[in-house]
């Protein structure tokens, strides 16, 4: 099923206004305000002020992920200022809401099959009964080919329709929400906006999206930077795995690199079948091994504009992996 919503015309309209205005979107980086007369227990009453939740995991230098730390193990610094942990829990059972994303351009026709099998693996492995996942796959076109569900079968069978596209040859392809011209494409910024702005957006919860692709991109309205906006205005982590044929020119690992770290995702240099399924099990690990930690601002303004985050722990040798950001806006915007 193709992703009807965004159309071309939709698509332009949005790279338009975007010279003019800043966008509105929800507050996925908060939770809704607390009002007058609502108390938060360890913070007193806070008007106005929306608790900023953010989703980390931590691991050691030898890279093995610590998940026995508590609230005074943590700092967070807001625009370089310390922030007073206000909620903290560890987080290996809450819901999880994952999005997929194929690359099913031509760069990735060898590879294809080993990625349906691990893909297919991984959703085995990761999802639980609270859990929802949607698939989608991207080339000359971005297609939708499942919607959200707890379905196991039916994201396998998404899974198993997943084929590779080229584009054939000759004249002008018409491919949807976004034309590309004759000669392949590979609409991987557009893939990311749509999943993150049309899907992602509405989630509540913990939000990932998981990425196979070598992020090459060709043919794209959305250029990197807004794909990665959509990501940090819908709260979602991106976990990219890099698949890469040296045929087509190798994976584009500068833009892998930012999309994964501006979104406190993490990224995985795929070089084989084993690579694959050992980047999924990273993955799989580290969604169930993570901490949730929220915070009043001190900087209570909800005026729009983006405010940088830092979180450290107390253990020096401990690397905390969460997002770098978010748009500081008033919920339901």
């Amino acid at each position: 099923m193709r992703l009807r919503p965004f159309t071309f015309l939709f698509l332009t309209a949005v790279l338009i206004a975007s010279f003019f205005v800043v966008p509105a979107p929800r507050s996925a980086a908060s939770v809704p305000v607390v009002q007058s007369g609502q108390q938060d227990q360890s913070q007193g009453i806070h008007v106005g002020v929306s608790l900023v939740s953010l989703y980390a995991t931590v691991r050691d230098n030898k890279k093995k992920i610590i998940t026995d730390l508590g609230q005074n193990d943590f700092r967070i610094f807001e625009d370089g200022v310390e922030q007073k942990v206000a909620f903290f829990a560890r987080e290996s059972t809450l819901p999880l809401t994952l999005g997929m994303l194929i690359d099913t351009s031509g760069s990735e026709e060898s590879k294809i099959g080993a990625e349906q099998q691990a893909a297919t693996q991984f959703l085995q492995r990761v999802l639980q009964k609270k859990d929802e996942a949607m698939l989608m796959s991207f080339d000359l076109d971005v297609n939708l080919l499942s919607d959200w569900t707890n379905n196991l079968a039916e994201l396998e069978h998404a899974i198993r329709r997943t084929v590779v596209n080229t584009g054939g040859a000759g004249g002008q392809i018409a491919v949807g929400p976004v034309p590309t011209a004759a000669g392949g494409g590979t609409l991987f910024y557009d893939a990311v906006y749509l999943a993150c702005h049309d899907k992602m957006g509405d989630e509540a919860g913990r939000k990932a999206l998981v990425i196979l692709t070598d992020a090459q991109d060709e043919g794209s309205k959305m250029k990197e930077d807004q794909a990665i906006e959509a990501a940090q205005r819908a709260d979602t982590v991106i976990h990219l795995l890099l698949v890469a044929d040296r045929a087509f020119g190798g994976g584009n690992v500068g833009v892998a690199r930012r999309m994964t770290d501006e979104t406190g995702g993490r990224l995985i240099d795929v070089h084989n079948d084993k690579d694959l399924l050992q980047g999924f099990d990273q993955i799989s690990e580290e969604l169930r091994s993570e901490y949730s930690l929220g915070y009043y601002p001190t900087n209570s303004k909800l005026d729009g504009s983006y405010r940088k985050l830092r979180v450290e722990t107390k253990n020096k040798d401990y690397k905390v992996l969460t997002r770098k950001g978010y748009y500081a806006q008033p919920s339901g915007n």
